[in-house]
């Protein structure tokens, strides 16, 4: 069965297709969503020669909801520690919003896992006068509502250029979230202990990322922040104005293409 013992008592849920010969891929979604974000993707992926892993996070999807410790941090021990069961070295790990924050830990905790690293519309570099708002919001997900917090929370993540199939998608997988996971996983993002989601903690800890970058924004003025933190000369930054946070899912035709190209460009 696809579901691999991580430890800790939690057991990922995981898809593992295609057999190229490109490196292998570790697809990872963003808050409040699962693998099937990658639904969009993966068979262009396979397809273009490239093996796929795609799995749903701790708290998500099919994957163990655990009382406690729903976080980006150990999000990324927990996908070591998938990749060490499936006997997988190296990746390229590719990751969406909070999806994006957890392959960056991962390539920065265990730089010899992670070859390169595509990150769209990551869940980091958040500044202060956005993140004013962030404990009304977690306050939200803690209250009586929590799920119509999520969705209010979730509305920043969509503009006219988002078809409603993706929403609905979008709001149907938040209202099937354990509460506590979203509000665990929403305060680690940002404002708990080790959090990397605002700057400076951003500037601070994504520096330390060796690996090449492929990093795809929609808003340029964060896509310009990021390009100064990038370390390797074949990180490149990209950004689609005009898309929302569900970019790669707006133009999944552009977005495999883009990568495919770019992975070539490194001849992994």
């Amino acid at each position: 069965m696809p579901y691999a013992d991580v430890g800790g008592n939690v057991r990922l849920f995981y898809t593992d297709d295609g057999s190229g010969d490109g490196p292998p891929l570790l697809l990872v979604h963003g808050w409040g969503t699962d693998s099937h974000q990658w639904s969009w993707h993966i068979d262009a992926l396979t397809a273009a020669g490239y093996r796929v892993i795609a799995a749903d996070l701790r708290g998500h999807g099919y994957s163990s909801v655990p009382e406690t410790g729903n976080t980006p941090r150990m999000m990324a021990e927990d996908l070591h520690a998938l990749l060490d069961r499936l006997g997988i070295p190296r990746v390229v790990a590719i990751g969406h919003s909070m999806g994006a924050q957890v392959v960056s830990i991962l390539a920065v905790e265990h730089p010899e896992r992670v070859r390169a690293l595509v990150v769209l519309d990551p869940g980091y570099g958040i500044t202060a006068d956005i993140a004013r708002g962030f404990p009304r919001l977690i306050e939200g997900l803690r209250g009586e509502d929590p799920h119509a917090a999520a969705e209010a929370i979730d509305e920043w993540c969509t503009n006219a250029a988002t078809p409603a199939v993706i929403r609905r998608w979008h709001k149907r997988r938040l209202y099937g979230m354990p509460p506590h996971v979203l509000a665990q996983a929403f305060e680690a993002l940002f404002v708990g202990p080790d959090a990397i989601g605002l700057r400076p903690a951003s500037d601070d800890y994504l520096a330390r990322r060796q690996c090449p970058v492929l990093s795809i924004w929609a808003d340029p003025g964060r896509a310009d922040w990021e390009a100064g933190l990038l370390k390797d000369p074949a990180s490149k930054i990209v950004c689609w104005e005009g898309s929302s946070h569900r970019l790669h899912e707006e133009r999944p035709a552009e977005f495999t293409l883009l990568v495919g190209g770019w992975l070539r460009s490194l001849r992994l």
